[in-house]
């Protein structure tokens, strides 16, 4: 097909689709007027922001130990989201560093993982973020830990 019959043909097809789009829309019934009682505020969930600044939803991984890498979550199953707490079980996979970190074996521990305390995001003031973790270890936990370690997640 030459060039310009098929710029044609491209074009005649984006009119007909926006005018089916405009006629749509045109036919629709109007709106009803605004109510008297102001909208409530949408409640937004809250997010876990995770070490690339970027915010997460019941993630399936979570690093927690940004620097280095040396611990994180996997396997991350969420049984509750909420605006006030969210819960899940997985692992908590941590470098033991014998004889140093880079040459360290990863070990898995269960865990179930809270999450709480939701607080303005600084980053988006409008968007809730959770600002505490705690790991429960449900069996074995790495050498010098309890068995709830609290940790405060980054802002």
């Amino acid at each position: 097909m030459p060039r310009h019959t098929m710029r044609t043909a491209v074009t005649f097809c984006a009119a007909v689709s926006l005018a089916a789009i405009s006629g749509t829309a045109s036919s629709a019934p109007a709106t009803s007027a605004p109510s008297a009682h102001p909208v409530e505020r949408q409640t937004w969930q809250p997010v876990i922001v995770d070490c690339f600044w970027r915010q997460q939803v019941r993630p399936t991984d979570f690093i927690l130990a940004c620097g280095d890498g040396n611990s994180r979550l996997t396997s991350l199953h969420w049984s509750h989201w909420g605006t006030d707490s969210a819960v899940a079980t997985g692992i908590n996979e941590v470098n033991d560093c014998k004889p140093y970190c880079a040459a360290g074996k990863f070990h898995s521990y269960a865990v179930t993982v809270l999450l709480d305390d939701p607080q303005p995001w600084k980053k988006h003031p409008d968007l809730p973020h959770y600002t505490q973790m705690s790991l429960i270890y449900t069996d074995n936990r790495p050498d010098g830990f309890t068995q709830k370690v609290d940790l405060p997640l980054w802002n």
